[in-house]
């Protein structure tokens, strides 16, 4: 049967009121334009016969209740339904402090943003005829009371069990932290693994099982298209970061069970304290870049000794903020062989080393 709807993805809108923004001279995150650049992105989006909008994980900047309820006010004024699941920066503490929500009561503000079950922080609801999502939770403490990015398996469980029941619809999944790797060896990068679901192998067998393709994630603060197996982690960039994008995207079935998904991507370009956001943005990222770039000069895998990180950081200035742009090419012809070898890697390129864009702008063939 024919299928056609259209929704938008915007993630990580770290949303802080005025007076909750919190200083620090190394943060990439403009968190000042989260309010005035969720706003610019809901004029526009109101504009286009949408059936939805995703939102895929820190919604505020660290849980801080008015934020949420900022949001969640926000979020009730839009003509069309939105769906939402935490991030780290959301339920950052298991008990209430004087920052920070409970992890427990963030369903208790998104009630009517998925969450009709305020009991659990994972949901399953029908969007439109045929077609389901499911908003997984993927913020867990570990026995020493560390936050980190895993499924348990009651949450497994029940994921199974709601797969088993949907084999009929077209099942999207939302999750905050990435399932797929988006840069080179990520699971065991010692900056990049906390980027990723621990337990990505188990989810995935499950999502491959049922015929499962489509997953929306955040966290990475980057654009980015990762397809493994059969399942494509469609990862979105920062509401507050360059270069402060965000999705619409058409999903198409004809009547003979092909579907295709039709990804545009967006970037907020001015707001009122930011005119030329894009430019003041990217710069911001630059001058903030060198404690980044030298802890990634200096761990494994490169290992580079600190004179020689020292040497080579201002080369790699707008490193984060190109990869965060999505479908960059890296070549850093002055590096060692090696080192510049390396950087290559976290270019849009194919197998074969072809450059190979589908983070911003594509048409994925899903199946058929």
């Amino acid at each position: 049967m024919a299928l056609k709807f259209r929704f938008a993805v915007v993630s990580d809108l770290h949303v802080a009121v005025p007076h909750t923004i919190w200083h620090h001279p190394d943060r990439f995150h403009l968190v000042e334009v989260s309010i005035p650049a969720f706003n610019s992105i809901i004029e526009h989006l109101t504009q286009l016969d949408l059936d939805f909008l995703l939102i895929p994980g820190d919604l505020t900047q660290h849980g801080e209740p008015e934020n949420h309820t900022w949001l969640q006010n926000r979020l009730a004024q839009l003509p069309f339904p939105a769906y939402v699941v935490p991030g780290n920066h959301d339920v950052p503490v298991l008990m209430a402090n004087e920052q920070s929500i409970a992890f427990a009561d963030f369903p208790h503000y998104y009630r009517k943003f998925g969450y009709a079950n305020t009991n659990q922080l994972y949901y399953t609801c029908q969007l439109l005829p045929g077609v389901r999502l499911v908003g997984l939770n993927s913020n867990s403490f570990n026995d020493q009371g560390k936050q980190i990015g895993r499924l348990d398996d009651k949450q497994l469980q029940w994921l199974e069990e709601v797969l088993a029941a949907s084999v009929d619809e077209l099942v999207l999944v939302m999750v905050h932290h990435n399932v797929v790797e988006h840069l080179p060896n990520q699971s065991r990068h010692h900056m990049a693994n906390r980027y990723m679901l621990e337990n990505a192998p188990e989810l995935l067998h499950l999502l491959r099982r049922y015929g499962v393709s489509l997953v929306f994630t955040g966290h990475l603060h980057v654009q980015d298209v990762a397809y493994a197996d059969g399942v494509y982690d469609i990862t979105t960039g920062s509401l507050v970061s360059y270069p402060h994008p965000y999705r619409v995207l058409e999903f198409h079935r004809n009547d003979f069970g092909q579907d295709w998904l039709q990804i545009l991507s967006y970037r907020v370009c001015s707001v009122p304290d930011f005119p030329n956001l894009q430019l003041s943005s990217r710069k911001w990222m630059g001058d903030r870049s060198f404690p980044f770039l030298i802890k990634l000069l200096t761990v494994p895998p490169i290992s580079l000794p600190l004179a020689e990180a020292k040497e080579l950081a201002p080369s790699l200035r707008y490193f984060w903020a190109n990869m965060a742009d999505g479908d960059a090419v890296f070549d850093y012809p002055e590096f060692p062989l090696e080192l510049r070898r390396y950087f290559q890697k976290y270019g849009a390129i194919d197998s074969s080393g072809t450059p190979f864009f589908i983070d911003n702008n594509s048409t994925l063939l899903v199946s058929g």
